[in-house]
């Protein structure tokens, strides 16, 4: 088969033929149709992520259909339309991932191919009103977003949320979600383009955080929020307690300005606040929001569309951080 794989940081993605990957009982092989980029290939490309192995196919998100099984137990799956969970082996507790959890796509070979390997029990049907790109856009953004928002977040109907870097792939079906749910939601941004984009899909109001004064305009326009789902962390981090409502819910998953500065413990609690760590989510949660999905008609946001081959500039795109919403490949 075709894979785009990665032999070394300093080399670029490579289209090229590798052996087919043979089956266990339990395992499947899905044809893939499309797949979609998240940060983590970029950050893997450049070597700058835990436990890289070489040569690799990386890849977490993918839709496409069934085409051969390990055993017969999972016949019932064979030409079935499918997306796949990427998130894997999390483990008995709800709260956290176990130590044997992974994530499609390193270091199991990912989507980025004409087939993968998965484990049977991560299949999950293909919303019926998503075709190929669209429906490979939800696994890892959303179930992110999903458990974030709902999970550790607790939002809910009429409260105000506040997304913290719209323009992610993460960050625009979080909007989406909130905005199903019921939920009021802002947005930061760093381009007025991503700001307008964002208010487009429904968003009230956003803000540029390159302004110095972006907190002032966000407590102007919307007194105080619920919750806030901040994926960058860095130096201003520290001005959202100044813009959570009391009770409100912080939650985290990226610190892609750097970590957490000193920060006024007091607020903290007087507020009493809640800063919340995620990371992906449980089988439960990838259901729940397929569920959620499929009810609510959710279209997650396509920024570009790239053929398999030219995986390597989708991923020097993602590097410039100029996407609104998910960057796909197309596979067959």
């Amino acid at each position: 088969m075709k894979a785009i794989v990665l032999e070394a940081a300093d080399k670029p993605l490579i289209l090229k033929e590798v052996e087919n990957p043979i089956l266990n009982a339990g395992e499947v092989l899905v044809k893939i149709k499309a797949a979609a980029l998240n940060r983590r290939d970029y950050w893997i490309t450049v070597g700058k992520y835990a436990g890289i192995k070489y040569p690799t196919i990386l890849g977490s998100d993918g839709s496409g259909i069934v085409a051969e099984v390990g055993g017969d137990a999972d016949k019932h799956w064979l030409n079935k339309e499918v997306i796949i969970n990427p998130s894997m082996d999390w483990g008995s507790n709800p709260a956290y991932r176990s130590d044997q959890a992974s994530i499609l796509g390193l270091p199991q070979d990912g989507t980025f191919a004409e087939y993968v390997k998965v484990k049977a029990e991560y299949l999950y049907h293909k919303p019926a009103h998503l075709n190929w790109e669209h429906a490979a856009a939800i696994p890892l953004g959303g179930l992110t977003a999903y458990r974030a928002l709902f999970t550790k977040g607790k939002a809910l109907k009429g409260e105000k949320v506040l997304i913290v870097g719209v323009g992610s792939g993460t960050g625009t079906i979080a909007l989406q979600l909130a905005l199903a749910a019921g939920c009021q939601v802002f947005v930061t941004s760093g381009t007025g383009e991503k700001l307008h984009r964002a208010k487009q899909l429904g968003a009230s109001a956003g803000v540029n955080y390159k302004s110095q004064d972006w907190a002032e305009q966000l407590h102007h326009l919307a007194g105080g929020f619920d919750v806030i789902i901040d994926s960058a962390l860095g130096e201003g981090f520290a001005k959202l307690l100044d813009l959570c409502n009391p009770g409100a819910r912080i939650v985290t998953f990226g610190a892609t300005a750097g970590n957490i500065p000193e920060l006024p413990g007091r607020k903290i609690f007087w507020k009493q606040l809640q800063i919340l760590g995620t990371t992906m989510g449980t089988q439960e949660e990838f259901k729940a929001l397929l569920d959620f999905v499929s009810e609510h008609k959710i279209v997650p946001v396509i920024d570009e569309v790239f053929p398999l081959a030219n995986a390597d500039t989708a991923v020097k795109k993602m590097e410039v951080s100029s996407q609104f919403g998910k960057i796909i490949l197309t596979v067959s």
